[in-house]
């Protein structure tokens, strides 16, 4: 080997141990045989379309849609059942049978999903792309969102999981006071700080409402008036102010006053920039005495 090979090789050494310590150290300590397809666990269903790939016979290979009836048809041995299986137990369903009606001792074959149809979620609300969605996999809330384009400026700081109370969902179902104990709510600001155990596995038919955020209102010594969506709890006057680009050079940060509805009635009173402010305020900075 001469030196130029020689370096070559022990660059492109040096680079794969580089990889594996960048690895975290529950994926650098698996073996990829042992980590499950997210697919294992999706139960298939009516209307699903099937990869199955035969290593014993190429013929055999190719792509098969579950009927209405849960089932599909399989080249030498007939109807298959796969609705209300997993993968691995349709993989299995099929070795059976063709070992059973003598064409191979011992099948080899594996079948992958390559069309999810028989499952969907429904995302509305303050998202971008609002609609239903194929659930594919084990999808989480974090992967909905990204399909239907993440949320609007204009939503809150909250994402609500409504789980279906029937087997049969046709449509999005809105969260309800009654059905409290079907529903979960999701902290996007959490999720979005890296807490990953706000990132909830989803089931077929569940809906995802990201509700529209309350507004505030901040006029008189800030640079940009007007009604600003309130993302978080318990926003502070001085994060409502920030919201509005902050107080102009005119403006008194000790004369800030906010005008809020009480039982009905209309009432004024100032504030500092630490109290909280409640949707539907109007927070007014008035001018700087000298």
């Amino acid at each position: 080997m001469d030196t130029r090979s020689f370096r070559k090789w022990q660059t492109l050494l040096v680079l794969a141990i580089l990889c594996v310590w960048a690895l975290p150290p529950a994926i650098a300590q698996t073996p990829l045989a042992s980590q499950p397809s997210p697919a294992t666990n999706y139960v298939v269903g009516a209307q699903d379309m099937l990869t199955i790939t035969s290593y014993d016979q190429a013929d055999l290979s190719g792509k098969f849609t579950v009927e209405a009836d849960g089932t599909f048809t399989y080249p030498m041995i007939g109807r298959v059942k796969a609705g209300g299986m997993t993968l691995r137990q349709v993989e299995a369903q099929v070795k059976k049978q063709l070992k059973d009606e003598g064409f191979f001792n011992n099948p080899q074959i594996t079948v992958s999903m390559d069309q999810y149809r028989s499952q969907k979620i429904f995302v509305v609300g303050e998202v971008r792309t609002p609609g239903p969605y194929p659930l594919s996999g084990d999808m989480n809330l974090i992967e909905a969102l990204a399909r239907a384009g993440s949320t609007l400026p204009t939503a809150s700081g909250e994402a609500v999981i409504v789980h279906p109370t029937s087997e049969h969902v046709t449509g999005p179902v809105l969260p309800n006071q009654e059905d409290a104990d079907n529903i979960v709510r999701i902290d996007l600001r959490d999720l979005q700080n890296g807490s990953l155990s706000q990132n909830a596995s989803l089931r077929d038919g569940d809906t995802i409402f990201v509700p529209r955020a309350e507004s505030v209102y901040v006029f008189g010594q800030v640079k940009n008036p007007g009604a600003y969506a309130l993302q978080q709890k318990n926003t502070t006057v001085l994060q409502a102010l920030s919201l509005a680009g902050g107080v102009t050079d005119r403006g008194s940060t000790g004369r800030i006053r906010i005008a809020r509805m009480v039982k009905g009635e209309k009432q004024e009173f100032r504030v500092k920039l630490s109290d909280i402010v409640q949707p539907g305020d109007t927070i007014i900075v008035q001018e700087r005495f000298f």
